[in-house]
């Protein structure tokens, strides 16, 4: 019995050093533990405070809307809904024909606008010349004139010295011819009575002739010098006539200058006319060259609406063509989260349809919340106001070589981790 009691005391014993051994350990664990942990808190909360993300993100790109410049029949469409384009593929042809007619008429008006600019161009320095001729021959015209005026006016007045000359002569020839007459008469009486010879009187009969043929010949050119004046007469209106004439003349070509810059005036307008009819062309060839549709960037073509055989309007819409090349990420990041991001900060993020991480650079922050940019902004002024976290949209683009092979399709969503440090 006594061996049972010191037996039982030495398993007391030593049980009581295990609880002692296994309280130390425990002593020596906890704090680890408690370590352990704050260490791994520190860094798991170092680590998520390294970045922000937001499950409200998307792949976003542009939409590039291909529509009719000009009305027509369409003949041809050459791609289908989904199908990969590149820049300059053509994508629908419209009737040409119409088109072709107006740039014709168009050709032919602009040749027409041209042979008027030659003509009135032809026209500006012949007009020139001619109204500088024709002042000099004005001029040369009334000089004439008034030399011959002169002329006829010297002649006038030595006519008119012959013409009192020649009256004189005649006043003369008939006293004469009355004296050589009235003795006549007077020795024919004589003679009857023989007081005179026979002699005397025939003498005196031949005085008589002689002045007769003398009054005729006086006559005769006072007659003459009668018609030189009136022959210088004419000839000095004919001469005034010319003056008139002339000064007519040369007013009329003093009108030169003015009909000069009428000319030029005309030349101006047909150049006008001219530069008119050449944009008119240019326009015609732009209509005609928009009969065929071509595609302005590479991309997947979606939302095909024409068809062969349609007739389409200036601005219908007819197919949209996405550029897979120029994409980026629109994350709409909550206003709390934006106090440490800046552009230029790493990113990383998924696509919920691959089963891949890429990387971008947060390229710029949006200048309103996505509310202020939507169809009916809320308006807080009305006495309702509830405090709503607002979201912001950021600009994330890819680096380079990310979307090589064109997965990425605008609309998927995405979760983004920006890295703040």
């Amino acid at each position: 019995m006594a061996e049972t009691m010191e037996q039982e005391k030495k398993e007391a014993g030593s049980g009581s050093a295990s609880v002692r051994g296994r309280s130390g350990k425990v002593r020596i664990i906890i704090p680890i533990v408690l370590v352990v942990l704050a260490v791994g808190g520190y860094f798991l909360w170092t680590y998520l405070s390294s970045y922000e993300s937001t499950d409200d993100a998307q792949v976003d790109g542009h939409v590039n809307s291909i529509s009719a410049r000009i009305s027509g029949h369409v003949t041809e469409v050459l791609v289908e809904d989904a199908q990969y384009v590149k820049a300059g593929d053509v994508l629908v042809k419209i009737d040409p024909r119409d088109y072709e007619v107006a740039v014709a008429k168009a050709e032919a008006d602009v040749a027409d606008a041209e042979a008027a600019v030659m003509s009135s161009q032809t026209d500006v320095p012949i007009t020139s010349v001619t109204t500088e001729s024709t002042l000099k021959g004005a001029h040369s015209t009334k000089a004439d004139a008034v030399a011959a005026l002169l002329s006829a006016e010297r002649q006038l007045n030595a006519y008119h010295a012959r013409l009192q000359s020649a009256q004189a002569q005649v006043a003369e020839a008939e006293a004469d011819y009355k004296k050589a007459a009235d003795d006549v008469g007077r020795y024919k009486q004589l003679v009857a009575k023989e007081e005179v010879s026979q002699q005397q009187y025939d003498q005196a009969v031949q005085t008589a002739a002689a002045a007769k043929a003398a009054l005729s010949a006086r006559e005769a050119s006072l007659q003459e010098a009668q018609q030189n004046v009136t022959v210088a007469e004419a000839a000095i209106q004919q001469a005034q006539a010319r003056i008139a004439q002339a000064d007519a003349s040369v007013q009329q070509a003093m009108t030169g200058p003015q009909q000069v810059a009428v000319s030029r005036a005309r030349l101006k307008g047909s150049e006008a006319k001219l530069l008119e009819k050449k944009a008119a062309l240019d326009q015609a060839k732009l209509n005609l060259s928009y009969t065929t549709i071509v595609a302005p960037v590479s991309g997947v073509v979606g939302k095909k609406t024409v068809e062969v055989g349609q007739n389409i309007s200036p601005g219908q819409q007819l197919l949209a063509i996405v550029p897979l090349d120029d994409i980026w990420i629109t994350a709409n990041f909550k206003e709390t989260q934006l106090q440490h991001m800046k552009a230029g900060q790493k990113v990383k993020f998924s696509v919920d349809a691959f089963g891949r991480d890429y990387t971008g650079r947060v390229t710029g922050i949006g200048g309103a919340s996505g509310s202020r940019f939507s169809l009916l902004p809320p308006e807080n002024a009305t006495g309702n106001y509830v405090k709503v976290v607002q979201r912001i949209p950021v600009r994330i683009d890819l680096d380079p070589g990310q979307n090589e092979d064109h997965h990425l399709r605008p609309g998927m969503s995405v979760v983004p981790k920006v890295y703040l440090q």
